[in-house]
């Protein structure tokens, strides 16, 4: 295991890659969809094996939609699947489930599935896996200043008392850990709308690794970098440096 003072409390990551390790095999981008599970699966025990607090996965966002119908059935139906198939064993492992993102554009079927699965698994504390589904941290920023205008509005709030600490309450993840590791898979070099307010201040770390290869090994190399790197949070070197 890890240093326990330089491991991530909070990790996100963006499953990229997913159809391009289905083409390179000549299969279906769903074929590669449904291999990202064992990642999934590998990543939560990675990170119960290294004491990580939270993690929080782009699933689907807000753009997704846009994607070729079949490709959005098919990716409903495997996250059917998965929830039916993965929530008894998220909640033996001690792992709270909770879903973010803008609920209201699934069905009613698949909504109460996700409700299910997070009540189902509400007690739990070993770590907090959030999904982001029909997500996008461009919404996540908006829907919390709606609320900041809803408590202005009913005199809750005065608008000179709306500050960043006040707007976080609001966003999607306020009750976690702040964001530590950003980890992007399938060589990609971009956010894409992924906690664009939580990774203000978290170490991004990319790599070529499509997501259904990305394993125990994989994830332990992105801690040991970002145990390595220095956290200053606007501050200088010499001022986080541990003293003598």
């Amino acid at each position: 295991m890890t240093e326990v003072a330089r491991i991530p409390r909070h990790i996100a990551i963006v499953m990229d890659g997913n159809g391009r390790w289905a083409k390179a095999r000549h299969r279906p981008r769903s074929f590669g969809h449904n291999a990202g599970r064992k990642a999934v699966r590998a990543t939560v025990e990675s990170c119960l094996r290294e004491g990580v607090q939270a993690l929080t996965l782009f699933a689907f966002s807000s753009e997704n939609w846009q994607r070729p119908q079949d490709e959005v059935g098919a990716l409903m139906g495997l996250f059917v699947r998965a929830l039916d198939k993965e929530v008894e064993e998220l909640r033996d492992q001690g792992v709270r489930l909770r879903f973010i993102g803008d609920l209201a554009a699934f069905d009613e079927p698949l909504r109460q599935r996700m409700q299910a699965a997070m009540t189902r698994t509400a007690g739990n504390h070993k770590l907090h896996m959030s999904v982001a589904v029909s997500y996008g941290g461009r919404w996540d920023i908006v829907q919390a200043c709606r609320q900041a205008a809803q408590a202005v509005l009913h005199g809750e709030l005065r608008p000179d008392e709306i500050d960043e600490a006040r707007l976080d309450r609001w966003t999607s993840l306020a009750d976690l850990p702040p964001l530590d590791l950003f980890i992007r898979t399938g060589g990609e070099y971009r956010l894409s709308n992924f906690l664009l307010w939580q990774a203000a201040y978290a170490e991004l770390y990319f790599t070529d690794t499509l997501w259904p290869d990305f394993d125990h090994a994989c994830l332990q190399r992105a801690i040991e970098d970002y145990a390595g790197r220095e956290r200053r949070f606007g501050r200088t070197g010499e001022q986080v440096a541990p003293l003598p």
